[in-house]
């Protein structure tokens, strides 16, 4: 029955600051409702994200409400905290990682790896993607820390 997400929202403060801010990740900006509504494709034909322009932007911040993780590939990954910062965001720490590379996050059967930062409202973003592991790790490391890991006990 169910194929994948469709869309996804976040409530922000101006809805113009915030569809360059994500049209700046890559998404491409569908439509506008009501000069408060904007919907941006994740992946065109596939996904959305839905900005509300809305006052319940000042709602604390907690991942249950506010934050999406983009799937991005390992490659893209890799290179994440310099394609952000050349863009002028701002990449954070997450999970005890300072955001100098992606990180991992590691379960019995297949990991994670990832790097967190915020829009301008403080909505909680992330690029992830993920990872074998065959090896059943369940630390958490840097990504450089899992590859070598991984490239030397093969």
């Amino acid at each position: 029955m169910i194929k994948g997400l469709y869309e996804a929202h976040l409530p922000v403060s101006n809805i113009e600051q915030s569809i360059e801010f994500y049209r700046g990740l890559g998404l491409e900006l569908d439509h506008i409702v009501d000069d408060k509504i904007a919907f941006l494709w994740i992946v065109k034909d596939e996904s959305w994200l839905g900005l509300w322009e809305t006052d319940k932007v000042n709602l604390d911040y907690h991942p249950s409400i506010r934050h999406i993780a983009f799937h991005v590939s390992l490659e893209g990954l890799k290179s994440s905290v310099t394609w952000l910062t050349e863009r002028g965001y701002t990449p954070r720490a997450a999970f005890g990682f300072e955001a100098t590379e992606p990180f991992v996050m590691a379960l019995e059967h297949h990991a994670h790896a990832k790097i967190h930062f915020n829009d301008p409202d403080g909505n909680s973003l992330e690029f992830i993607c993920k990872l074998e592991n065959p090896k059943k790790m369940t630390k958490r490391m840097y990504l450089s820390e899992w590859e070598e890991l991984n490239k030397s006990n093969s």
